[in-house]
């Protein structure tokens, strides 16, 4: 699946191309993909494709292309607090991604198949929380993964608010999926080879749109037990946290959103969510250095068609449209200064300002390092 748009030479490329096909369409969806490199989930030999739309697996592992996970992000219309299940969960990439959106106080729960699947994903987000700036960026809602057939969750269980199938779903298989669901809740999942997204209006009734043709491998059908009944998969807790926890969130979310007015007095601004607010004072663009604009050529796909491993785009796809993204006086002004500088404009390093304001906090290391999620520079 994919092959939607051109490659990026490397991910704010690729969601800039993602842009231009309208594939994202919301500000949430472009923080979260610009804030997790898709090229993170990759095995270091296969990082050259992960800027490519197309789906890539080695063994169990297994990313859907960029334009499909785009699809779904938009069509789960996530915000703050919601509880989501990711069915098939993977890498854990879209799972981290959603968690940026639901913030500290949402519910962030996978169901994945394959138990070594399960160990590369939580490798994956144990680097993410440690190791990338976004973490300190944005208010996370850590996923939690337990192993199962995503068929064999028991029919008494909790409901949630956003629901993703990350495999083909039979038409047999449609209203045990619809049950997972909260009333006006959502659910993505591919259908009879179309990416499907279903509404709970109300205890039973709903509302169904076909988003995209698809192709995606089918559900592994459950076995049954040597008694001949099926197992059942627990879902994973809901955690209760601790005060603790819950000083920790707040205290970070106080500085993250705390601004500097220049008389030294701090004024708050902006929502939890919002890195263009707080941070955006402090000379942190609310996505990161910023790059001057290019021109892009879009193509539109309607059918995406895997065939013997190879994905091509079937028929849908219309002329190629060049699209000309003008920012006729950022470039002159930009040009002026290269010209009397003699050298190109470089975008400066971004500073972590929640660290450096934990940092210089009158507190005792070992608090600062508890603030700081003990992370490294």
């Amino acid at each position: 699946m994919g092959g939607a748009v051109s490659a990026g030479e490397d991910n704010d490329d690729l969601i800039d191309n993602l842009k231009e096909a309208y594939y994202i369409r919301s500000d949430l969806v472009e923080r979260a993909f610009r804030a997790i490199d898709r090229a993170d989930y990759y095995l270091d030999e296969y990082r050259d494709n992960a800027y490519k739309d197309l789906a890539w697996r080695h063994g169990n592992i297994h990313l859907s292309a960029p334009c499909i996970y785009s699809e779904v992000m938009e069509a789960l219309d996530l915000h703050p607090g919601l509880s989501f299940l990711n069915l098939g969960s993977g890498t854990g990439y879209l799972s981290t991604m959603v968690g940026l959106i639901l913030g500290p106080y949402g519910v962030n729960h996978g169901i994945e198949l394959h138990a070594d699947v399960i160990e590369y994903a939580y490798q994956k987000l144990d680097s993410f929380i440690k190791t990338s700036d976004s973490f300190d960026k944005f208010e996370f809602c850590e996923p939690s993964f337990v192993v199962g057939n995503c068929l064999e969750i028991p029919p008494e269980s909790r409901h949630y608010d956003r629901v993703y199938c990350g495999a083909g779903v039979q038409k047999e298989h449609e209203e045990y999926m619809k049950n997972l669901l909260k009333v006006g809740g959502i659910l993505v999942m591919p259908l009879e080879e179309k990416l499907t997204k279903i509404t709970r209006t109300g205890v039973s009734s709903w509302e169904t749109k076909k988003i995209i043709s698809v192709s995606f491998a089918p559900l592994v059908l459950p076995k049954h037990n040597t008694n001949g009944k099926p197992k059942t998969v627990p879902l994973p807790k809901y955690e209760v946290r601790t005060l603790q926890e819950l000083a920790r969130i707040c205290i970070r979310h106080t500085l993250r959103v705390t601004t500097d007015g220049g008389d030294g007095q701090a004024r708050g601004r902006g929502s939890s969510f919002s890195v263009g607010r707080g941070l955006a004072a402090a000379g942190l663009h609310k996505y990161g250095p910023r790059f001057k604009r290019r021109r892009v050529h879009r193509r539109h796909c309607n059918a995406l068609v895997l065939a013997t491993r190879q994905v091509v785009a079937s028929s849908g796809i219309g002329p190629e449209e060049t699209v000309e993204e003008e920012d006729e006086e950022e470039e002159r002004v930009e040009e002026e200064e290269e010209k009397e500088t003699g050298e190109l404009l470089r975008p400066q390093p971004a500073v972590n300002v929640l660290r450096e304001r934990i940092l210089s906090l009158p507190l005792p290391e070992p608090l600062k390092m508890y603030l700081l999620y003990y992370r490294e520079k």
